[in-house]
């Protein structure tokens, strides 16, 4: 969906989209296992979700798509890498959302839907000045299977993206056979859910994956959860000894820390026009970083296109805006010469 939430046409865009989602009914093939992803840039396993935003600035809510897989594969597909989506929806997961990803040209042969399950659903809430949610699970999808990866999947590079407890070593065991580059945001693995859906963050996590991975990224929240530590250099440190060799930590508009085997950059946050909401941006920030990775640029050039990708998705309303590759660039060269005059 091109344009800026705020712009006449593009709330007319989201207009002309919901209609089309609750009239429509397109065929499109889930193949799953069957399915044949090879040679892509960046493939991402993780739920699909149908996303509740509750905004202070809005009288009433967004039902939107949303998932760490929807954010970071559009991300690197706008900066022109190959992107497939690896989930599982159930048989309430709006087909339009699937055209919409298959429109932006995400590969989605990896989506299986299910007649019989629901699909994961968030709502999340936000305080006056966004700088907190809260977040609560609707539903909870079944989880990504061994079987459900496609057999021949061959990535330059996997995000492990989980949402919802959905993801397990053993898959992840299994990606590590299929790609060069292997990226995790634990930020699923690391959530409990009560009954009424209520989230908390938990270190019980199996901690074999990270000697499988060579990129992690999470929130300073999640890392000092998974640590058990109360201060960022000895968190990240943690996560370089059990053999992880680029750390991300992004912290909102205090920017991001990149470390890379040891050695640490502060990454500032890009200014943003306006934020409007800041759902994915981590995602849409890992996306950017990987897509440049791949491209084998330097770790902190890609770091500030992950910043400058995160700073126009939190424009829009969910995955709705993401600005052209020109301006992500330019945002990411404005960012990157300051960097290196500190």
């Amino acid at each position: 969906m091109p344009g800026r939430f705020g712009e006449s046409y593009t709330a007319a865009s989201i207009l002309i989209f919901n209609l089309y989602l609750y009239l429509s009914d397109v065929p499109i093939s889930h193949e799953g296992a069957w399915a044949v992803i090879q040679n892509v840039d960046v493939a991402v396993i993780g739920h699909l979700s149908i996303d509740t935003i509750l905004l202070p600035s809005r009288t009433a809510p967004f039902v939107i798509l949303g998932g760490s897989a929807a954010y970071t594969s559009f991300a690197a597909k706008r900066l022109q890498a190959t992107a497939s989506v690896i989930s599982k929806v159930g048989r309430n997961f709006p087909e339009a959302y699937l055209w919409w990803l298959r429109q932006e040209g995400i590969d989605i042969s990896g989506v299986i839907k299910l007649a019989d399950a629901p699909t994961t659903c968030f709502e999340l809430s936000y305080n006056a000045d966004l700088s907190n949610r809260v977040l609560k699970l609707k539903s909870k999808g079944v989880p990504i299977c061994l079987a459900d990866v496609p057999a021949d999947l061959k990535a330059k590079a996997i995000h492990i993206a989980p949402i919802a407890n959905e993801v397990s070593f053993e898959v992840v065991e299994h990606l590590k056979h299929c790609t060069d580059v292997l990226s995790l945001d634990p930020q699923g693995l690391l959530r409990t859910f009560d009954e009424a859906g209520n989230v908390k963050e938990n270190a019980s996590l199996d901690a074999r994956i990270f000697s499988l991975i060579n990129i992690y990224k999470s929130s300073q929240k999640e890392i000092y959860t998974l640590t058990g530590e109360s201060e960022l250099k000895p968190a990240i440190k943690a996560i370089h000894d059990v053999g992880v060799e680029t750390v991300i930590v992004t912290m909102g508009i205090k920017g991001s820390v990149l470390s890379v085997e040891g050695t640490q950059y502060n990454i500032a946050a890009c200014p943003s026009q306006i934020v409007v909401d800041p759902t994915g941006a981590g995602d849409v920030f890992i996306g950017g970083f990987l897509t440049e990775y791949l491209r084998q640029k330097e770790s902190v050039w890609c770091a500030c296109v992950g910043s400058a990708a995160a700073s126009l998705v939190v424009e829009g309303i969910g995955p709705t805006y993401f600005g052209s590759k020109e301006e992500i660039y330019l945002r990411a060269k404005t960012l990157y010469e300051k960097e290196l005059k500190q």
